[in-house]
């Protein structure tokens, strides 16, 4: 079901969407969370099934906030509100905001947050340089950005380095997840060498190459070498095409053939085939949805493994 309200208010939109639950013999119990979407582009129906399909896994209310025109003089809302079969397991409401409206999104968003409830808020697409101290940002548990797939990257990476606080998250470092797994399963076998120097062969201004580089130098405390890889040239949707970790007897080499394949290099060993899947929006959204608390180890990255790559980088 979706109804529409023009030139609305808050109040009037929450009522409306009690009514309609009750209409539709639905209720709220069961919404874990809210999830606020910040949008900037009238293009935002990927974002909303993005987040209806994590639903699946984490019920919500999810609150899309579309600001146009933010130097008009005339201020305007305007509502959408999705329930039942067009919100998957969530309530879905799309606020179009014009002029002042739009000027405090905190109060504008307050009264529709699901009670007694963890805030969650996703920029798509946008780097946001201090989430936390952003009027949205600061009234939620997580913060979630998503810098694209090329980008200018030690740039990127230096303003979130700069705002970033506990809380605060990238998915970009979220599509790191089963890659990071894999390689630390690879370290935990037989031969435990020492790994003398590391090589992330992706796209080079990626932000996911980057943190991939931090993360080696860090934990691995070794020289980490980036490999640029043309764009095109790069195996399914995500950044990075190969890891290498050198050791004495030989590299370690974690390779994607195909978008949901890697194959394994090991001295010694026969070639090993592994899934590890290109994953969607969806996916890494709600893995991030999982936790609440704070991610120490990007935290590590970004507070020591990604300024010193990235003085190395400019060196």
């Amino acid at each position: 079901m979706i109804v529409e309200l023009k030139d609305t208010t808050t109040s009037a939109i929450a009522k409306r969407l009690i009514a309609v639950r009750e209409e539709g013999g639905a209720v709220a119990l069961g919404r874990v969370l809210t999830l606020v979407i910040a949008v900037e582009h009238a293009d935002h129906e990927a974002v909303i099934e993005a987040a209806n399909e994590a639903s699946g896994e984490h019920p919500m209310r999810i609150l899309v906030v579309h600001a146009h025109d933010p130097e008009s003089e005339v201020a305007r809302l305007d509502a959408e509100i999705r329930v039942g079969g067009d919100a998957g397991a969530s309530d879905v409401v799309v606020l179009d905001v014009w002029g002042p409206a739009g000027a405090d999104p905190e109060t504008l968003v307050n009264a529709l947050l699901l009670p007694d409830a963890p805030v969650i808020v996703w920029w798509p697409n946008k780097v946001v340089d201090s989430p936390s101290t952003s009027p949205l940002g600061s009234i939620a548990q997580l913060r979630i950005t998503d810098t694209p797939r090329t980008t200018r990257g030690p740039e990127v990476m230096g303003r979130i380095i700069d705002g970033y606080r506990p809380g605060d998250v990238d998915l970009a470092w979220t599509r790191l997840t089963l890659w990071r797994t894999q390689l630390a399963a690879v370290l935990d076998r037989e031969p435990f060498e020492p790994v003398s120097s590391a090589r992330v062969a992706g796209i080079r201004d990626s932000t996911s190459t980057l943190l991939m580089a931090a993360w080696l130098r860090l934990t691995l405390g070794v020289p980490v070498e980036i490999e640029a890889i043309e764009p095109e040239v790069v195996v399914g949707n995500g950044s990075l095409s190969a890891v290498e970790l050198r050791r004495t007897s030989g590299s370690v080499v974690l390779e994607r053939i195909t978008p949901s394949t890697v194959r394994l290099l090991q001295p010694g060993e026969p070639e090993q085939h592994i899934t590890i899947r290109a994953r969607t929006l969806p996916e890494v959204l709600a893995e991030e949805l999982r936790s609440l608390a704070p991610d120490r180890v990007l935290g590590a990255v970004l507070g020591r493994g990604l300024p010193a790559l990235l003085e190395e980088l400019a060196a």
